[in-house]
């Protein structure tokens, strides 16, 4: 299915749309596509997410195996396949283990996970699906993770079902190579 939105070309952006995408070029496995395709058509609000998923996925309180296995948890459930392809090699980088991320891929709970990655598992799981969490399951994952942590958490799942819906509603797509 084609994307609903062309792909931007670097050349026809405007010069405050053509300094976020140099930002974005520095850190984004898919260059302007995915998500800035679409997000780069409104500069000021791109900006501002860009400012946010820069912190969510480089600068957060949150360990990047962690991180990563939240972000694609949120793929996932969405079935943001764009955000799974763009995440998956990202997350093995960062040491999350591929059974775990192929048993998700798969719609299963993984088997085998140690409690810091079954407590964000669970957490992001009832967060996204019932948009709250129980008070048992908010004193495990604090008491695993710490507040901090647990607040970047928080906003990681939020903000990346935006990003999920953007990539869903503009019928983002895997790459050719992908």
């Amino acid at each position: 299915m084609p994307a609903r939105f062309r792909q931007l070309d670097y050349s026809e952006l405007s010069p405050d749309a053509a300094g976020l995408a140099d930002e974005i070029l520095k850190v984004s496995s898919a260059g302007i596509g995915g998500p800035y395709n679409v997000l780069l058509r409104s500069p000021e609000m791109a900006k501002r997410c860009f400012h946010l998923l820069d912190y969510l996925r480089f600068n957060t309180t949150v360990p990047r195996h962690l991180n990563e296995f939240a972000i694609l948890i949120q793929a996932r459930l969405a079935y943001a396949q764009f955000e799974w392809w763009a995440h998956y090699p990202i997350a093995l980088k960062c040491g999350l283990r591929a059974g775990l991320a192929d048993e998700l891929r798969n719609g299963q709970r993984p088997a085998g996970m140690l409690a810091d990655e079954a407590a964000v598992f669970d957490y992001c799981v009832h967060l996204a699906l019932n948009n709250r969490v129980s008070d048992a399951l908010f004193a495990q994952t604090k008491t695993l993770l710490g507040e901090q942590q647990l607040v970047d958490l928080t906003v990681l799942c939020g903000t990346y079902v935006m990003v999920s819906m953007v990539l869903n509603a503009a019928e983002v797509g895997v790459p050719d190579d992908g």
